[in-house]
């Protein structure tokens, strides 16, 4: 068991990185051996039809996109707590990530929105607000790059990313406090489930092929950002 400390140290990134690399691998392969046959077998919506189905791409990169800027946030406040630069690199090496599952959710939603709403973009809070999160991504990985100094640069973005945080809740619940062209919670309301176990089933196998890539390309990304600090002061030597 791989103590949970040692996951945040860059001198032991090697050894995780060798250890979670084929897992998060085979995790993505059994979730998405298992969602592909679930999302085909699925029922159509009897008011949707087989436009629903964009759901399954939707819906996950809607979550991901939401859990990443979270996880991101976390890291850069533990930045600032605990001085550990390794946590600024794995907000930094996930950034992008997020901001093409923002990107997905943006554009899978319009076109989902044009057949059954008859618009590709509306300016309501829940689709604004998500914009504002797709411009937060692209400006703390701008506001990194703008600097010489890149331990600079980390911590000025990692302010941004800690306040924009807000946003995040402003989206979750936009559509329960806003008058909101996009339909309320889908999932889980105050009287239980919302949604037919057979279109949950491959929305949560989805997600979880979402998660494991994110995990996968998120090592390599970490790795990358590793060897790059590493070359760079190999060359200032």
């Amino acid at each position: 068991m791989v103590p949970f400390k040692s996951l945040f140290k860059f001198q032991n990134f090697e050894q995780n990185f060798r250890l979670f690399l084929p897992f998060s691998l085979a995790c993505l392969a059994i979730f998405l051996a298992l969602a592909v046959p679930a999302i085909l077998n699925s029922p159509d919506d009897y008011q949707q039809g087989n436009a629903v189905k964009i759901m399954y791409v939707h819906v996950p990169a809607a979550w991901m996109s939401l859990l990443i800027y979270t996880i991101m946030a976390i890291f850069n406040i533990s930045g600032f707590i605990w001085k550990n630069r390794f946590f600024y690199i794995i907000a930094k090496s996930i950034a992008l990530i997020g901001t093409v599952f923002t990107a997905i959710t943006l554009i899978t939603g319009s076109l989902w929105g044009k057949p059954i709403w008859g618009t590709w973009w509306a300016w309501d809070a829940r689709m604004t607000s998500v914009l504002i999160l797709f411009f937060l991504y692209l400006g703390y990985i701008i506001l990194i790059d703008s600097f010489d100094d890149q331990e600079k640069g980390e911590k000025i973005a990692a302010i941004l990313s800690i306040a924009g945080f807000i946003n995040v809740p402003l989206i979750k619940f936009s559509v329960e406090y806003w008058n909101s062209l996009h339909q309320p919670a889908s999932i889980i309301r105050s009287g239980g489930l919302a949604i037919h176990e057979s279109m949950l089933k491959p929305l949560l196998l989805m997600f979880g092929v979402y998660f494991c890539f994110f995990v996968f390309l998120s090592l390599i990304r970490v790795k990358t950002e590793i060897m790059k600090i590493k070359l760079t002061n190999l060359q200032t030597k």
